[in-house]
């Protein structure tokens, strides 16, 4: 098929998303797919860009800037950005390129208009990957009330789902948002699961054995650090575990909370949880190889249902979990089914605690347990079947 991936994150950022959508195109192009990724370009002079990166084309077109600026403008930014898109598009050499399916990723919520341009002109068939629920999700958290930025989100992402013929949620628990969408002809609501290809081997810059926390069980954190992620609880999990001289705690990234974490930290003088930058995502592999648990944090306020591209790359180093997540997520059923770790719901730091040492005894014991971490990726979140369930869905006709 011949493919167009709308998306704003790709590499050279970094981000789980970024990564997640690499991973996706280069899958496309190994089974044969002729694929384009359209993507906003904020620092870019030209209206566009085309690129080929393994095997895929990549077309950075001029749009505003909608990251590091505030609120208000960032609102704008993202509201102007499809349109910006699609002006530049109209003047790149792919402007009478025709499609036979449109994949485009969740957040953001604003490519509505262009994937409905691209769409009439090509008269092919959407796929929308909803992996962020918003604004409902940043209601949950006490981010936002429901007034009038509420209902004007509302109806953008409402905007969006109307143009898609088929919704990829990620879990069955997200179902639910989308009953009313459903409901109408010729759409479909399938369960996408979370994805990622093959590791890269790529040495990690950052060698536990040369920190203070060699020769320790390593519980690690490496992903974003923000409000959603409600990660306050896992330094009060450090501070009290701080006098077990096995166990250390290794913090790897960026984000708004970032900052915070580490002042706390050092405001307890705990020598059993250290810090580190973010990390070129290839290097992931190799710093897991280092450790023995992946640490899976979300706030507890949140009432969406997620699987974080994190808990991926821990099952596919094998790594079991050690999470703190909120009460009736999808992913508590799938830890406690698997047998691939210890979840937490109540967001008590006591109940942490001894999830800690129980966790610990397990991999004492249980000689399996790696092994069905990497058995449950491979069955569950290999990039290849996540390929193969978006184009039967883009194949199928309309039944009208």
């Amino acid at each position: 098929m011949r493919i167009v991936l709308i998306a704003d994150t790709f590499p050279p950022l970094r981000s789980s998303g970024a990564v997640q959508l690499r991973d996706l195109s280069r899958e496309f192009a190994r089974q044969g797919h002729t694929l384009c990724v359209l993507l906003p370009a904020t620092n870019q002079q030209e209206q566009w860009r085309l690129e080929v990166s393994d095997g895929v084309q990549l077309l950075r077109l001029r749009a505003p800037k909608t990251k590091d600026v505030g609120y208000v403008r960032r609102t704008l930014a993202e509201f102007a950005m499809p349109f910006a898109m699609l002006s530049n598009l109209r003047k790149s050499l792919l402007a009478d390129e025709r499609w036979d399916g449109i994949v485009w990723y969740a957040p953001s919520i604003f490519h509505g208009p262009l994937v409905s341009a691209i769409k009439r002109a090509s008269g092919c068939k959407s796929y929308l990957i909803i992996r962020d629920i918003f604004p409902d999700w940043a209601v949950d958290m006490g981010l936002m009330g429901r007034g009038l930025p509420y209902h004007f989100f509302n109806l953008v992402a409402r905007y969006q789902y109307s143009v898609a013929d088929i919704i990829g949620v990620q879990t069955p628990g997200n179902r639910r948002y989308f009953d009313s969408w459903s409901e109408k002809p010729d759409r479909k609501l399938e369960v996408l699961q979370n994805w990622l290809e093959k590791p890269a081997q790529m040495k990690c810059s950052i060698r536990v054995d040369q920190t203070a926390l060699a020769g320790r069980r390593i519980f690690v954190y490496a992903g974003n650090m923000g409000v959603a992620q409600g990660m306050g609880i896992l330094v009060d999990l450090a501070h009290k575990l701080r006098s077990r001289s096995n166990i250390g705690f290794l913090f790897v990234g960026r984000g708004s909370d970032a900052e915070h974490l580490k002042s706390a930290a050092k405001l307890r003088q705990l020598d059993n949880l250290m810090f580190f930058d973010e990390i070129d995502p290839d290097e992931i592999p190799d710093l897991y190889a280092q450790c023995d648990v992946g640490i899976v944090a979300l706030d507890p306020r949140h009432k969406s249902h997620n699987i974080p591209g994190k808990f991926l790359t821990y099952m596919q180093s094998g790594l079991p979990v050690l999470a703190n997540i909120n009460a009736g997520n999808d992913l508590a059923g799938v830890i406690r089914n698997q047998r691939v770790g210890q979840v937490c719901e109540t967001n008590q730091v006591e109940e942490l605690v001894q999830l800690t040492e129980k966790l610990l005894e397990q991999i004492e014991l249980d000689d399996s347990l790696s092994v069905r971490c990497k058995d449950l990726f491979n069955r569950e979140f290999a990039v290849e079947s996540t390929v193969n369930q978006i184009v039967a869905a883009l194949s199928t006709k309309h039944s009208g």
